[in-house]
């Protein structure tokens, strides 16, 4: 392998395991993504050079893994939002509660003084 190539190979690297260097953290995975860590010009992997066909490939395949991982975070996501919803909810009904018992004893207490 020319050291172009592991110095994009590298550069992939880096970028599935969150450690860039040269470009910003959570940054998508793309051709233009990997040439840039590698300190290579923007579009400097060309589909047509056959050179690079084992590196697109592997960048496409970081790219759908990284998305997934993504999709997985949303829908960690919005179940932590709806436990959230229904943790609101019991917490408003128990206040509920404790203000009509509270309102409930205060009239109790009313009954029992106007008796004495």
């Amino acid at each position: 392998m020319p050291d172009v190539l592991a110095d994009y190979f590298a550069a992939l690297e880096r970028l599935r395991n969150g450690r860039p260097t040269k470009v910003p953290l959570g940054t998508r995975i793309t051709n233009d993504a990997v040439a840039i860590e590698a300190g290579r010009g923007r579009g400097s992997i060309k589909r047509s050079r056959v050179i690079f066909f084992d590196l697109i490939r592997a960048i496409e395949r970081a790219g759908e893994d990284q998305s997934r991982a993504s999709d997985d975070g949303k829908k960690s996501l919005e179940k932590a939002k709806a436990q959230v919803k229904s943790y609101r909810k019991l917490y408003e009904d128990a206040l509920s509660r404790e203000l009509s018992l509270v309102h409930e004893i205060r009239q109790l207490k009313k009954r029992l003084n106007a008796k004495k």
